[in-house]
């Protein structure tokens, strides 16, 4: 068992972690409001690895910054992956918006939501009557052209590839052949909307 920690011990863990903190919260761009929860996620890492620290083998904070360090170089490569995976940006309300020291979330009215930020101005009216639109062309389609779309929705090409549903190239000429008897239906314009949402 770890012998219990000083009081000056305790504030040099504090006082190492309040300045990494602040260096990641700099260096990441991240809303103020996260600051305090970045804190305390690093403190607590460091407390749990607190088992590992040997003071024959250097002072506490030392210890304390080596932990510190890797931990924050792990919570910079994990948020760095999730902006990249949603294109470069923020999707946060608390984020300051792009030219604007506002955040997000003060800019958007109730109105707006995070799809019209990124351009895609849908509202209950046209998701209704896209949402129509799809089923009166659906219903116009031969009962296995049906079920093969209804299996998109939830699957990809190559999982219905492995389910049997047919080769790759085959689904996806299958699914060229429908695009065109769907555009037919009156879907065109609205599938190309969706697609390049």
């Amino acid at each position: 068992m770890h012998p219990p920690i000083s009081p000056s011990d305790l504030a040099t863990l504090i006082d190492e972690t309040d300045v990494a903190a602040r260096r990641l919260h700099r260096k990441l761009a991240l809303p103020v409001a996260d600051l305090d929860d970045l804190r305390q996620d690093l403190l607590i890492d460091l407390i749990c690895r607190l088992s590992g620290f040997d003071k024959r083998r250097g002072t506490i904070g030392a210890f304390a910054n080596i932990v510190l360090r890797n931990q924050c170089s792990r919570i910079a490569i994990r948020h760095h992956r999730q902006r990249r995976a949603q294109g470069g940006t923020m999707l946060s309300l608390d984020a300051p918006a792009a030219g604007s020291v506002e955040s997000l979330g003060c800019l958007l009215t109730e109105s707006d939501g995070l799809a019209a930020w990124h351009g895609q101005d849908r509202n209950t009216q046209a998701d209704i009557q896209t949402r129509e639109a799809v089923q009166s062309a659906l219903a116009r389609l031969p009962e296995a052209d049906r079920r093969f779309c209804c299996a998109l929705a939830h699957r990809s090409v190559t999982a219905l590839a492995a389910e049997g549903f047919g080769s790759r190239s085959a689904l996806y000429r299958r699914l060229a052949d429908l695009r065109h008897v769907l555009t037919a239906y009156g879907l065109g314009p609205s599938w190309d909307d969706l697609a390049a949402a």
